[in-house]
Parts: C-alpha cells; structure tokens; sequence
C-alpha cells in the first residue's frame, strides 16, 4: 500500500485557497450577468425609486423638481447601469431590479 504525502506548507495552501476563492467568483459574476433579464421592473412608486426622483422616460422629469436633470441623460448613459441591453438592465443603485434604459434619477452620473 502506498502512502501519500500531503503538502502543508503554508505557500501551497494559500495558492489553493486562492484558486478557489478566484472559481467562486467568476461563477458568481456569470450567474449574476445571465440573470439581469429576470430582474423584476423597478417602478416609480418603489420608495428607494421615489427617494431618488426615479422615472421610467428621462422625458417626464419635472426641472423644477430635479434641477440637475438634463434632457441627455439617461440610464443607458449612466456609469451605475450594468447592461448592454437598449431596454432595460441592472443598475448598481436599485439592485435586485431592473431599470429602463431612457429612465433617470438623481444619481445619475455620466459614463467617462
């Protein structure tokens, strides 16, 4: 019977340990990319979505209200939308929901 030698040194297991933090990761991302398309709508009446002056169509916002706001922005422009879609897409603000691609709201901050 032959016996294996188990490696304990300290490099060799953080070397592993990386490794499979690294997989987990990539997974994770993969995951979280593939399912941006089944991220229920954020609506306009979401009290996160309110808080922020969120509408569906850049088009709607008031000035008076939003003063910041200009007719170019849009999510689609904005550095916090996540996806490529022309719809709709995850933004990192609303997570867990997907935002339209004309829509806004006051976090916007514009693609470099």
């Amino acid at each position: 019977m032959k016996q294996t030698i188990i490696d304990l040194k300290r490099r060799n297991i953080l070397k592993k340990s990386l490794f499979g933090l690294t997989a987990i990761a990539a997974g994770t991302i993969i995951t979280t990319s593939a399912n941006a398309d089944e991220l229920p709508e954020l609506t306009e009446d979401d009290p996160m979505a309110t808080g922020l002056g969120y509408k569906k169509d850049t088009a709607t916002v008031d000035a008076a209200e939003q003063p910041k706001h200009t007719a170019e922005q849009k999510c689609a422009t904005c550095a916090l939308y996540t996806s490529k879609s022309a719809t709709a897409g995850a933004c990192a603000i609303f997570a867990g929901k997907q935002v339209r691609a004309t829509g806004w709201c006051s976090a916007y901050a514009k693609k470099a």
